[in-house]
């Protein structure tokens, strides 16, 4: 709070204010309704914010040096709730997983049920863990890059609190069964409201930042943070557009009808695969990797080429999902030739990587931060190819509906996005925090280990029981009858969700390993010389430098 001028104290309370007052007005107004429940939440919320804002409002102005360095007290919160989302949605989804092995496990209640749990821990890892990462690490990645301080100080909190209180009003939303049932879009209208005017402020904020830039030169990883806010911005506006049956009530319905919602939704939904877990971790593996491995890029002119196939191919691709449904045919070829384009310029960016590491294998093998970095990049090559060829109709009429999808799936956000964060994590952190090193560099060893084990374990087990799941529905007797069950299947399945929900406990046990390391390494003390890291406040512009 002592960073902040007055005036900056001063909207923040002002903003605060007003949230509590929307916060007592969702209270009354939905004193029947779930809705009034997430009002309470949001009143709790910016009312302890506002307490603590209150307590520090006539503390002396902020020492101008302040402007002479980077702004990284946003970046620090935003790797502590990266952490904390991380544990909880890991931990939701191995209960989850453990449901479909134990049912009991429900404990006979409503809340806790399969069906609620999960956009729980959908939310949880992708929009908690994965968005809090791409928050934190694009605002020390835009400053670094641009050698200038993010564009002001309020910005960034509103931006990194407004968007975990979105996340805790849809996580807890959907425990009391409040959705929209779309896919990676469950959260209700008013909250998607409200995420609508927190992004708008985080591009707005980066825009600026990019604009007091003090290289002449745009280095590839902020295009591709630029890529992830917009799109993602476009995608929910546009998937979202509902009309609430009451301004006093949570239930809200689409304007999109029939097949036209199913098609804007995988549009959606494949785009949020697209641009949140792709292009906003490219951008993590763009400036992190050369950093750790200390190489340049392999290609930059690769990088960019990819970066543009990325972002056209990509757009089209969401209909492969909705293979023999009433969607048009040629909208159905449409996304499954665009699915198979996509191969070139994702493996251009997954090679781009693996070959920037040419020189620094002895690195690989001895350093367990840069050992995330790589096996996320095999794990991005994989899950791409993979996701062109079960886009193929033939192999789509196989594997849809089953665990083969759920296993691909994991492949992606276990071993790209989770590792690559990982990795990005580990190298941030000391620098951030000055220290020589992590805490205890066994413990990112064991988490490594950990993370490998539990996602290969699980997608495995996923890539089993889905191959013989499809096999099994359609496989006919001599008389052209089933010669399977659906019940006969769900027995089959039995031991490779006892697996599945193994290997998320090893995925778990490291991400609880990770969160302590961090912790211990932030209190721990600060090494006795560091490098000076600092803005271009005045002078000349300096050459940019690929690796930075």
């Amino acid at each position: 709070m002592g960073q902040l001028t007055a005036g900056e104290r001063q909207l923040s309370v002002v903003i605060l204010i007003a949230l509590v007052i929307i916060g007592i007005a969702m209270a009354a107004a939905g004193r029947f309704d779930p809705l009034g429940i997430h009002g309470v939440v949001v009143l709790l919320c910016s009312g302890v914010l506002l307490a603590r804002l209150l307590s520090s409002l006539f503390e002396p102005e902020p020492h101008p040096e302040r402007l002479s360095k980077y702004y990284d007290d946003p970046i620090k919160v935003g790797i502590v709730f990266t952490m904390i989302w991380a544990v909880f949605g890991m931990f939701v989804g191995v209960w989850a997983a453990a449901q479909l092995a134990w049912p009991s496990l429900n404990f006979d209640t409503s809340w806790t049920s399969f069906g609620r749990i999960r956009p729980a821990h959908t939310t949880g890892v992708i929009f908690g863990f994965g968005g809090n990462a791409l928050i934190a690490t694009s605002f020390h990645v835009v400053q670094r890059t641009s050698r200038a301080r993010l564009a002001d100080q309020f910005s960034p909190w509103f931006v990194l609190f407004g968007y975990n209180l979105f996340c805790l009003v849809a996580v807890t939303g959907y425990l009391m069964g409040v959705t929209q049932s779309k896919e990676y879009a469950e959260a209700e209208w008013y909250a998607d409201l409200w995420l609508v005017i927190v992004w708008v402020t985080y591009f707005v904020l980066y825009i600026r930042t990019l604009a007091r830039r003090k290289e002449p030169h745009i280095y590839v990883a902020n295009w591709y943070y630029m890529a992830f806010i917009l799109v993602v911005a476009m995608l929910h506006i546009v998937n979202n557009i509902a009309i609430p049956i009451s301004l006093s009530h949570a239930k809200s319905y689409t304007v999109w009808p029939g097949v036209q919602d199913a098609m804007v939704q995988w549009w959606y939904g494949h785009n949020a695969v697209a641009f949140f877990l792709t292009a906003g971790f490219l951008a993590m593996l763009y400036y992190y990797l050369p950093k750790r491995a200390d190489r340049p890029i392999f290609s930059y002119r690769l990088s960019i080429l990819s970066f543009w196939g990325i972002t056209f191919f990509y757009m089209w691709v969401g209909s492969h999902h909705l293979h023999y449904t009433a969607l048009p045919h040629w909208v159905q070829n449409l996304g499954m030739t665009f699915s198979v384009m996509l191969l070139v310029p994702s493996w251009a960016s997954a090679g781009n990587a693996l070959l920037t590491l040419n020189g620094a294998w002895h690195k690989v093998r001895d350093d367990a931060t840069l050992r995330f970095m790589f096996i996320a990049a095999i794990f991005y090559g994989l899950s791409t190819f993979e996701g062109s060829f079960l886009a193929i109709r033939p192999v789509n009429s196989l594997s849809h509906y089953t665990d083969w999808t759920v296993g691909h799936v994991h492949a992606g956000v276990l071993g790209w996005v989770a590792m690559i964060t990982f990795g990005a994590l580990y190298t941030l952190v000391p620098s951030l925090w000055r220290r020589e090193r992590m805490y205890s560099s066994m413990l990112v060893e064991a988490h490594f280990w950990l993370a490998l084990a539990g996602t290969l374990i699980y997608i495995f087990a996923m890539w089993n029981s889905g191959i013989i799941q499809g096999l099994m529905w359609r496989t006919y007797t001599a008389q052209n009858t089933l010669t399977y069950s659906f019940i006969d299947s769900l027995v089959a399945m039995y031991p490779y969700y006892i697996a599945r929900t193994f290997g998320g406990l090893l995925f778990l046990i490291g991400a609880i390993i990770g969160s302590y390391n961090i912790w211990m390494t932030a209190r721990g003390a600060p090494a006795s010389r560091t490098e000076q890291d600092l803005p271009v406040v005045d002078g000349p512009v300096s050459p940019v430098t690929p690796a930075e």
